[in-house]
């Protein structure tokens, strides 16, 4: 890795793999690391979605591949990486970022809900980290994370189910963590605690009677500077490698 935090990689045979790249920030991410020099590989549940973002990246001089990916489906995982690998080049990143945030009151979570979240929100991470683990130990260089949220530190009302599974995924990534950092993988769990700014979030912000467009600048995150932070993590020199980063804006309350 180039001894400069931010240049670019010298060949684009450097490969970020990027998991529930959806419209925000998974775009934001490939747009990132495709200007940075990596061929950014993105899996969502329907790829044609992607086609003006990959469309983008490559007008742009990058390299950007979008696949239709089921990503809590084992075999859909395993043969996707393993293709990756033999047709496009060695996965230096992987960025688990599938959502699954839900509300339900407890009365109303059914186990088919409890279930489907937990799958969204943290089997995905366990079946993509253990791909990424895969082939970055016989190199011993690497870096996995995990996007995490407010609700992977403390529940809240509603959110038995999407708190249950973010819990989960955080203590993936901190055994994973433990396990791989020896081995020269970087591990790290990414709390994005604030709304982003999305149309999700600005359609909330509507129905509980707000106007988005009058909160004081910089309240909502931009995803822009989300991806920003996932850069500087993939780029930190091993001494002073960060596990966990709690992502805010200055208006947040802690």
């Amino acid at each position: 890795m180039a001894t400069d935090k931010f240049d670019t990689v010298e060949n684009n045979s450097h490969v970020c793999v990027i998991i529930g790249a959806g419209d925000y920030i998974g775009a934001a991410i490939a747009r990132r690391f495709a200007a940075g020099g990596f061929t950014v590989c993105l899996g969502r549940r329907n790829g044609e979605k992607n086609a003006e973002l990959v469309a983008e990246i490559e007008a742009a001089g990058g390299k950007a591949h979008s696949y239709t990916l089921d990503a809590r489906e084992e075999v859909q995982i395993v043969e996707r990486f393993a293709a990756i690998e033999k047709d496009i080049g060695p996965i230096e990143i992987m960025i688990s970022n599938a959502g699954g945030n839900v509300n339900f009151p407890i009365l109303e979570t059914t186990e088919r809900v409890f279930y489907k979240v937990w799958k969204m929100a943290c089997l995905t991470g366990f079946l993509s980290g253990r791909e990424a683990a895969k082939y970055m130990l016989p190199r011993n260089s690497g870096s996995i994370f995990f996007t995490g949220a407010t609700a992977s530190l403390r529940g809240g009302s509603g959110f038995a189910a999407f708190s249950s599974a973010k819990f989960g995924l955080r203590a993936l990534a901190q055994s994973m963590a433990r396990e791989l950092g020896p081995e020269n993988i970087h591990v790290a769990h990414l709390i994005i605690d604030s709304g982003v700014d999305t149309a999700f979030v600005r359609d909330r912000i509507k129905d509980r009677g707000d106007n988005p467009d009058s909160l004081p600048a910089d309240t909502l995150m931009d995803p822009k500077s989300i991806a920003d932070s996932y850069w500087i993590l993939h780029h930190q020199s091993r001494d002073a490698w960060t596990h966990e980063m709690d992502i805010r804006p200055f208006a947040e309350k802690f």
